[in-house]
């Protein structure tokens, strides 16, 4: 398969998180250098170049034509592609580590260092949240299963139902020796994956039918060096929505097909920096 770049204006400080758009080829990613880039990447265009304040760490669509990245400042930003313009749609005390939207509630959530996870109705147009949880350590990563919330917490994984955000649904003990830095929910499998500061990965099934099968953990993204292992955190998972397949990330430009099933790696990729 030809390699094809991405033209333009490419990102001047390391991208945090890299979106494919709900229904096209158009591909979304935010970055330090405080740039939101929407491309076409069926032909490898700059399609639009949002700059922003503050670095920015997650983004996610609402839709074709507009988007959501949350920042360093603590800032929740809306952006619409059409007209050009940015709105903020709330604020964290701290830096913003991960965003979500819920195209089924209309709602957006965030996680911060500020140990909070914050929901906003777009419906209301306010810039208070409609619903605060307070966790006890920092949301590392989020994700959404139906009406379901995932949070990453430490070494556990919370589950929220957005109906009703009083107390979490469940609770699971991830079987990561280490906190969790990602995290991927898929509500075709029923189940979510996570990868760890260490270079782990667990699945974990959501229901308790399901889960008597416990799911498994094992290291993928160990590296040897002077004899001796070197583990290397995950920094991000995808998985594929129809085939029981994974992909995983980590710090060293290092991209892993797995297999679910079998835990057998399918192919592997590794980027050269210069």
């Amino acid at each position: 398969m030809a390699r094809r770049s991405l033209a333009g204006d490419a990102t001047a400080g390391a991208a945090s998180r890299v979106r494919f758009a709900p229904t096209s080829n158009n591909l979304l990613v935010s970055s330090w250098d405080s740039g939101l880039r929407l491309y076409d990447a069926d032909v490898g265009t700059l399609r639009v170049n949002a700059e922003s304040e503050a670095a920015l760490l997650d983004c996610c669509f609402e839709d074709e034509s507009s988007a959501f990245a949350c920042g360093s400042d603590g800032s929740v930003r809306r952006y619409d592609f059409h007209s050009g313009s940015q709105d903020t749609v709330g604020h964290h005390e701290d830096v913003l580590a991960c965003i979500e939207f819920s195209l089924m509630t209309g709602q957006v959530m965030t996680g911060s260092l500020d140990k909070k996870l914050m929901l906003w109705d777009l419906k209301t147009r306010n810039v208070s949240p409609s619903g605060t949880i307070i966790l006890d350590s920092d949301v590392a990563s989020l994700s959404i299963c139906g009406m379901y919330i995932l949070a990453a917490v430490a070494r556990n994984v919370y589950f929220y139902d957005m109906r009703n955000l009083t107390t979490p649904v469940n609770e699971k003990d991830c079987p990561l020796e280490y906190p969790i830095r990602c995290l991927h929910a898929s509500p075709e499998w029923n189940a979510y994956v996570s990868g760890s500061v260490d270079g782990a990965v667990a699945l974990k099934y959501l229901d308790r039918g399901t889960d008597r099968d416990l799911g498994y953990a094992f290291r993928c993204h160990p590296k040897s060096r002077n004899g001796r292992s070197n583990l290397v955190p995950v920094n991000c998972i995808a998985v594929h929505p129809c085939k029981k397949t994974f992909v995983t990330g980590d710090d060293e430009g290092c991209t892993i097909a797995w297999d679910a099933h079998s835990k057998k790696k399918l192919t592997e990729v590794i980027s050269s920096f210069s």
